[in-house]
């Protein structure tokens, strides 16, 4: 049986063996998302990644493959290393109450495009539309307009990870982020699971992250190719 550990050390893998296997593109030794719905991949063998990446190239320009301490292999025939993104791994250790204040909305299918473009917007480059199917998303509304979300992303029948954790920017400092995240963390627990999130290393919010009771773990990688 694999453990909660053994899964958050490789956590693209096992949500695409579990929770997200319906999106699984699978390569010998290295597993994708289908590229509408995510651009993670992951693997155990670098020996096994410069086949699987060539491959996927041919169906999607850039990609990423996540890893706590893995060093991916390539044909730079192929494919070419753009960059690779020092991360972090943080896990929840014990919640910390905070006041809600603004009303916080379960976002349906309705706000597809809303949510794509509010993403897009602060964080533009590779978010599909289709990774709102991965996990549940929340906003804040103001002004008619959806200017402040998060959402599920990565998980397993052990863990959520919380991400899309975006605010509109004439929306900013007002607390909707720390609400956001709160709110979603407590129904990660309602299913019995533990909420996860990733960022950068000496990201600016890894102290709204503990102020909530997160913890870091482990560094986890984001090594981003594209097509040559």
């Amino acid at each position: 049986m694999t453990t909660l550990e053994q899964k958050l050390k490789n956590p693209v893998w096992y949500s695409l063996n579990e929770t997200h296997k319906s999106s699984l593109l699978k390569y010998d030794g290295v597993q994708f998302y289908q590229p509408n719905t995510c651009s993670f991949g992951a693997f155990f063998d670098s020996e096994k990644t410069p086949i699987a990446l060539t491959e996927h190239s041919k169906i999607i320009e850039k990609f990423f493959l996540v890893s706590e301490n893995g060093i991916p292999k390539i044909d730079d025939n192929y494919v070419i290393l753009e960059k690779k993104i020092n991360g972090c791994q943080m896990v929840l250790n014990n919640l910390i109450d905070i006041d809600i204040t603004e009303n916080i909305v379960l976002l349906t299918n309705e706000y597809i495009d809303e949510v794509y473009n509010l993403i897009w917007l602060v964080m533009p480059g590779f978010y599909q539309k289709k990774g709102f199917e991965m996990g549940k998303f929340f906003g804040i509304f103001k002004d008619n307009k959806l200017v402040a979300i998060t959402g599920q992303r990565m998980q397993t029948d052990d863990f959520i990870e919380i991400s899309s954790v975006v605010t509109h920017p004439d929306y900013t400092r007002k607390g909707f982020a720390k609400q956001l995240i709160y709110h979603t963390t407590k129904e990660i627990l309602k299913e019995k699971k533990l909420p996860i999130l990733h960022t950068n290393k000496g990201n600016a919010a890894i102290p709204l992250y503990e102020k909530l009771g997160f913890k870091l773990t482990r560094d986890m990688n984001w090594w981003l190719f594209r097509r040559k």
